[in-house]
């Protein structure tokens, strides 16, 4: 009996240094995933039927830097590239891409989008020498915020509210009056 594969779907997203590739496959089992010579190829079973695909990438990518996390799910690989540029497509092939390839508009970032987040990347900023007040949590003591005073402020509040609402009763109650006379 012979076995015809079926191909996963399969999604994917790009960075100007990464490849997102995500691959839903809930409870793959004997997953293999390979990177030759600018390839990628992956099999996999789920319930006793093989699944794979292997397409050529559009450009070189570094094998040792990329990585791959097989969930329960899905399988993820983040693909470093070479050389730090957008690719217009994931595969060399021109044209339509294949049906079960799709990209993953989750992860997608923009060229100028992920430019601004550049610009805006406060991992490696040094704000030691930010001028103004330092906050200090030791400042702080216990009677500055008195729970007293919070419940004083309430009991306050609710008289008010009592007052006006029996102020509020006299005056229709005497409107009503002068309306029956």
């Amino acid at each position: 009996m012979l076995l015809f594969s079926r191909h996963p779907s399969v999604k994917w997203a790009q960075r100007s240094d990464k490849i997102y590739v995500t691959i839903d496959l809930p409870d793959a089992k004997e997953v293999k995933l390979k990177l030759p010579d600018g390839k990628f190829f992956f099999s996999a079973n789920k319930d006793g039927v093989p699944y794979e695909f292997d397409i050529e990438l559009f450009d070189k990518v570094n094998v040792e830097e990329s990585k791959c996390n097989i969930g329960v799910r899905s399988v993820v690989y983040v693909i470093k590239k070479v050389e730090r540029k957008w690719w217009p497509r994931l595969i060399k092939q021109e044209g339509k891409p294949p049906v079960f390839l799709k990209v993953d508009w989750d992860k997608w970032v923009d060229e100028e989008d992920e430019n601004e987040m550049a610009e805006m990347d406060f991992d490696h900023a040094d704000f030691s020498n930010l001028d103004g007040d330092d906050f200090d949590m030791d400042d702080l003591k216990e009677d500055d915020f008195d729970m007293d005073d919070l419940k004083e402020d309430e009991d306050k509040i609710k008289s008010e509210e009592v007052e006006s609402e029996a102020e509020a009763a006299e005056t229709s109650g005497s409107v009503a009056e002068e309306t029956k006379a």
